[in-house]
C-alpha cells in the first residue's frame, strides 16, 4: 500500500518545486494512542496529529491523516477503549497529510465539518507553498471528502457532555485554519499553526501569513489556562509555555525582518546577511523541513503581502 508523503516529507524531499507525488508505503505504519484526559485520545500515525474524542454519544476526530490508515485508526480508537463510530471529523486545514482520510470516513457515515475557506481550496486544489522556493501542487479532492457542514467564525459541537469550541484564525497557517478546544479536557488542538519539527511551514499561497499565525498563538496563549494540553500539527504534546516560547521565535524572527524591510533590504541580502542564524541551532537543525533560508522567504512574503484581518475571529457573545 503505498501513498503520498506527509506534507512535511513530501515537501522536503524534492524542493524547491514539486510536480509529481512522492510516496510513502503506509503498509507498516502503526496508529499509537495515548490517552490525555478522560475520554480523549490522541493518535499518531503518518501525518498530522488526530486528536479523538471518544463516548457512547460517538467518536470526534479532530483530522484524521492518509485515507489508507482509517481502518488502522477505527482499530486504534477500539483499542483504547472507544469502540462507538466515528461521528465527526473536524479539519484544521486543508492540507492532504490532516484531510486525506475524509472521504473514508464520511463513507462510513461520518460528518466532515471544516471552516468556509478549507472547503473551497480542497474542491479547487491549487499549489501550496510559500512563495518561495517551497512549492507543491495538489490536486482537487473527491467530492465525498468535502466538509458537509462549514462555519464563518466559530461552531461549537456538544458530545458526551463535552463542548468543543471550533474557532477560525484568518491569514494564519492558510486562510482555513480551525483551532479546536477540549476546555472539559483542558487540551487544545492547534493544527499547524503550532508545529514541533523546527520552523513552521507557512502556506502564503494558501493564504497563509506569520501576522495570523503570531495572533492565533497569542489568543490561545490568553485563552486556555496554564494546564492545557496543546496538540501541535505535528510533534509531541506540548504546555502552554512550550507555545509561549514558540510565540516569542515567531514575533522576534519578524520583527527582524520588518526592520530588514524598513531599511530597504532585499530577500536575497538578507539571506546573505543571515539575518535568522540565531534561531538556526534551535529550529533549523540539519535536514529540517523548512531550512532557515525557507522560513526567511515564508516571513518575507508574509509581510510583504497587503495588510489583511489577522486577528482572531468574532466570537459570539
Amino acid at each position: 500500500m503505498r501513498l503520498r508523503l506527509s506534507l512535511c516529507a513530501a515537501l522536503c524531499a524534492s524542493l524547491p518545486v514539486l510536480a509529481a507525488p512522492p510516496e510513502q508505503d503506509l503498509s507498516r505504519v502503526e496508529v499509537k494512542s495515548s490517552t490525555l484526559a478522560p475520554g480523549l485520545l490522541l493518535l499518531q500515525g503518518s501525518g498530522g496529529n488526530i486528536a479523538a474524542l471518544t463516548g457512547s454519544e460517538g467518536v470526534l476526530l479532530v483530522d484524521d491523516e492518509f485515507a489508507p490508515l482509517a481502518a488502522r485508526i477505527r482499530a486504534a480508537l477500539e483499542a483504547a477503549g472507544a469502540p462507538e463510530s466515528v461521528r465527526f471529523v473536524i479539519n484544521t486545514h486543508y492540507h492532504f497529510d490532516h484531510t486525506d482520510g475524509n472521504a473514508a470516513f464520511a463513507r462510513s457515515g461520518a460528518t466532515i465539518i471544516a471552516q468556509d475557506n478549507l472547503r473551497t481550496r480542497l474542491a479547487a486544489g491549487g499549489t501550496i507553498g510559500n512563495g518561495g522556493s517551497i512549492a507543491r501542487a495538489v490536486a482537487p479532492a473527491e467530492a465525498a471528502a468535502l466538509p458537509t457542514i462549514t462555519y464563518r467564525d466559530e461552531l461549537t459541537v456538544h458530545l458526551d457532555g463535552e463542548a468543543v469550541r471550533v474557532h477560525h484564525y484568518p491569514h494564519a497557517h492558510t486562510d482555513g485554519d480551525s483551532v479546536v478546544f477540549f476546555p472539559g479536557a483542558q487540551a487544545v488542538h492547534m493544527g499547524d499553526i503550532y508545529v514541533r519539527y523546527g520552523f513552521p511551514f507557512i502556506d502564503v499561497n494558501g493564504g497563509g501569513n506569520v501576522r495570523g499565525m503570531i495572533e492565533a498563538c497569542a489568543d490561545v496563549v490568553r485563552s486556555v489556562p496554564a494546564g492545557t494540553r496543546v496538540i501541535p500539527g505535528h510533534g509531541a504534546v506540548a504546555g502552554v509555555e512550550d507555545l509561549r516560547e514558540y510565540l516569542k521565535m515567531l514575533t522576534d524572527t519578524t520583527q527582524v525582518v520588518s526592520r530588514a524591510l524598513a531599511r530597504g533590504q532585499t530577500l536575497g541580502q538578507m539571506k546573505q546577511a543571515q539575518l535568522l542564524k540565531p534561531w538556526s541551532a534551535r529550529y533549523s537543525p540539519e535536514g529540517a523541513f523548512v531550512n532557515t533560508d525557507a522560513f526567511l522567504e515564508s516571513l518575507y512574503n508574509s509581510l510583504k503581502a497587503p495588510q489583511v484581518n489577522h486577528g482572531p475571529a468574532v466570537r459570539p457573545h
